[in-house]
């Protein structure tokens, strides 16, 4: 009985956590960060304020859950690179995950925000490339690192390779979104791009006998 109450007070936690982080993103894009209170966000998600202060102590508390939850994807921890081995499955495996990633509007929202407060307050954007960005580039380094150990590729900079191989998928899956309110391509025009960007680095990376 203990633990399923346990269970159950887990489920209302996480529930309230949701509805905050909601309330937030939401306000932080109609009013900004700096003209967001704590106590509004409480009101807007409808728990009271000591329920959001002992999950979120203060603002920057709360917008740093945001960016690293955007950025997990509900995973608790950046993504796993594939195995080595395969470099056409693994980069579309990670291509088609980074799309949906950034496709999604609680990102759209997120580069929203700081883009917007960027000028006053820069140490958002600090936050969203140490917590978010970072640690996902990291991940896709480290297996392009492993498939050049593995003599599937030959990616002697490997840093370089992942910024042109998330950039190219970017900038058909999230930058058209800042700007073009009704940009929405469907699932199969996402696929077509991954497909793209992952050709690109097989002509470019892929061993001779891997291509």
């Amino acid at each position: 009985m203990a633990e399923g109450l346990s269970d159950h007070h887990r489920r209302l936690a996480q529930q309230k956590r949701e509805a905050i982080t909601s309330s937030a993103t939401a306000l932080f894009l109609d009013h900004g960060y700096a003209g967001t209170s704590l106590a509004r966000i409480a009101e807007g998600a409808g728990v009271s304020k000591s329920t959001l202060f002992k999950q979120f102590p203060t603002k920057a508390a709360l917008f740093e859950a945001i960016v690293s939850e955007s950025w997990e994807q509900g995973s608790g921890h950046a993504p796993i690179p594939p195995p080595a081995g395969d470099l056409r499955a693994g980069l579309t495996d990670i291509g088609r995950r980074y799309a949906k990633l950034v496709g999604r509007p609680g990102m759209t929202a997120l580069f929203r925000i700081v883009i917007a407060e960027l000028p006053r307050l820069p140490e958002l954007g600090r936050m969203q490339f140490q917590l978010g960005k970072l640690p996902y580039f990291d991940s896709v380094r480290l297996y392009l690192q492993a498939e050049h150990e593995a003599g599937t590729a030959r990616v002697p900079d490997a840093e370089s390779a992942a910024n042109q191989f998330l950039g190219m998928i970017a900038n058909f899956a999230l930058w058209p979104r800042m700007l073009l309110t009704d940009w929405n391509p469907d699932a199969g025009e996402t696929d077509h791009a991954v497909d793209e960007a992952v050709e690109t680095m097989l002509a470019r990376y892929a061993t001779g006998d891997r291509k």
